[in-house]
């Protein structure tokens, strides 16, 4: 403890804060750790694969039993446009056959991963993950290089990531559209330089192709561009958002043609599950969920503290992208859309790499009370 007070470093923010700040903090984290094991809904049914509708019974055209619904739904939809049908039209009519909701137009997928898996095929795409894999954690080693904070931790960091991503990105799991988007904004953070970040938009232009859940990433980009004053990437972040928005008006215009008032609605998504909700999504769809889920839900909230204290932009981007997207579960998505987490689970765990210090810090400017 003395050494950190001897050897502040310029990245760790609670170095030397005020007294009462410190307490503050401290007592606020205490506090929504405690409420994070209080509300902790791990305990739900069927709460160990990613579904949308009740698991069906018997299965057609050959599918695996052993894949779950929605997984056994996107592999039938990839073999139907490989065979050269159109997408909107086996996903609403698969989708239908299914008891699957196709209303609202939200309810039915985006077309670029199965366009991408008919093309690539099952080892293709596994090939692709591999190279993306790859990519992300080069991509993070060369940034951690030149990040405050970052160097001295960058295998840590760099296992962390690993773990984050490990759940979802399987060779069962790859039809999962959540799977891809999460790699690659984390491909994107990892790329990002406040001067340099073409290659880190098109990477977060792939996944807001594959799915919607990234433009809230897409928005925090563009919000940092601006608070940096960097005006013209800011702009650019922007216009992907609403070049977005134009081809997803026109992704719900075509499944509204082939839709109607008859066909199964999806249950509506805001439930307000509140803290419960935000950790719930993240243990399930994480190593976590091999814990007490009392002690699982705290580890949730745990890797915010590191974040916070990792003065620098990645590490104030990680901190806004976790509680953006915690904020985001607590308000909107029911039990059985907590594979939603996987689009920021690659990253969530990073910030475990800088707890020991962040509170170490804390903990010696509290004792200056």
């Amino acid at each position: 403890m003395d050494r950190l007070r001897r050897r502040p470093r310029r990245w760790d923010r609670f170095a030397g804060w005020a007294p009462g700040a410190a307490i503050l903090t401290l007592v606020g984290f205490a506090i929504l750790l405690a409420l994070a094991a209080w509300t902790q809904r791990t305990d739900l049914p069927e709460s160990a694969a990613p579904v949308e509708a009740p698991t069906a019974t018997t299965t057609s055209h050959g599918e695996n039993p052993a894949r779950d619904t929605d997984l056994r739904l996107y592999d039938r939809i990839v073999e139907r446009v490989d065979a050269g049908e159109n997408y909107y039209e086996v996903a609403v009519e698969e989708q239908r056959a299914r008891d699957f909701p196709v209303r609202p137009g939200l309810a039915v997928r985006l077309p670029t991963l199965a366009y991408a898996t008919a093309v690539f095929e099952t080892w293709g795409m596994a090939s692709l993950g591999v190279l993306l894999a790859v990519l992300t954690l080069l991509a993070w080693w060369v940034r951690l290089q030149d990040e405050q904070g970052g160097q001295e931790r960058k295998l840590y960091i760099l296992l962390l990531l690993v773990i984050g991503a490990g759940v979802g990105f399987k060779l069962q799991y790859l039809a999962l559209h959540e799977v891809w988007a999460g790699m690659l904004i984390a491909l994107s953070l990892g790329l990002h330089r406040p001067q340099q970040w073409v290659w880190s938009w098109v990477a977060a232009a792939l996944a807001l192709a594959i799915r919607e859940h990234a433009l809230p990433f897409v928005l925090l980009m563009a919000a940092m561009g601006w608070m940096r004053g960097q005006r013209r990437e800011a702009f650019a972040w922007l216009g992907l958002a609403l070049v977005f928005g134009i081809a997803l008006a026109f992704h719900l215009s075509v499944v509204a043609q082939l839709t109607s008032e008859a066909d199964p609605a999806s249950p509506g998504w805001l439930t307000l599950r509140g803290l419960g909700g935000w950790t719930s999504n993240i243990v399930t769809s994480s190593p976590l969920q091999l814990l007490p889920g009392w002690l699982a839900a705290m580890l949730v909230i745990v890797p915010l503290i590191g974040w916070a204290g990792w003065k620098s932009d990645l590490g104030e981007t990680g901190l806004l992208l976790c509680l953006g997207y915690g904020l985001a579960f607590m308000i909107a998505g029911r039990d059985n859309n907590f594979y939603w987490a996987l689009i920021v689970m690659p990253v969530w765990f990073v910030g475990f790499a800088f707890v020991p210090r962040a509170l170490a810090s804390l903990w010696n400017s509290a004792r200056d009370y």
